[in-house]
């Protein structure tokens, strides 16, 4: 006898869940909470999240990046520079208008969050930022073979110090709150990709 069928989006689900982890964190995103916005019963939820709220929450990281790299790789294809759309993608960061200001990265958060509890949220999370550190280095490559960027330095060594200054930048959004300070922090950092 098959089971009931699905009456709600998984996507759609999934991404209210993203919405109340990244506000939140992981821990204090409860069960009630994520039902709440997500719309659905504890039946229906358990159902489709056998794992509960720990498989909820690697699902919404993998939907979120999977999404996220996806739009950036377009974004990159559709440029016609791809070093000021690298640079841009920084400097957005200190766009006070989007959610990403209050919130900083979800993967950085949970990387910060869970490092001493959820080794093994913590290290999807991990996997998922170094997937975009593979779209960094995969840009550089080509801008450094094409002329377009200048600088010699290793591209693997590149594509990690934007990493981390992606993971610094978004931390230091919550701590300075003015585009005034934050811009120049940035443009600091960039300093290197010409």
């Amino acid at each position: 006898m098959p089971g009931r069928p699905k009456i709600f989006d998984e996507e759609e689900v999934i991404n209210k869940a993203i919405e109340v982890f990244w506000k939140n964190g992981y821990e204090a995103s409860s069960t009630e909470i994520l039902l709440n916005a997500m719309g659905i019963g504890k039946s229906s939820f358990y159902l489709e999240f056998k794992g509960g709220k720990r498989e909820l929450f690697e699902r919404a990281m993998q939907q979120r990046s999977r999404l996220a790299l996806e739009n950036l790789e377009k974004g990159f294809r559709e440029s016609t520079n791809k070093i000021d759309y690298l640079k841009s993608l920084f400097y957005s960061i200190a766009d006070t208008k989007l959610a990403r200001h209050k919130n900083g990265c979800l993967l950085g958060n949970t990387i910060a969050e869970l490092s001493n509890r959820e080794l093994g949220l913590k290290d999807v999370a991990a996997n998922l930022l170094l997937k975009l550190e593979q779209v960094f280095l995969k840009v550089i490559k080509e801008c450094q073979a094409d002329g377009t960027l200048k600088t010699k330095e290793s591209p693997e060594i590149l594509a990690k110090y934007l990493l981390s200054v992606w993971n610094g930048l978004n931390i230091s959004v919550r701590i300075y709150s003015n585009k005034k300070i934050l811009l120049p922090l940035i443009e600091k950092q960039l300093e290197i990709i010409r």
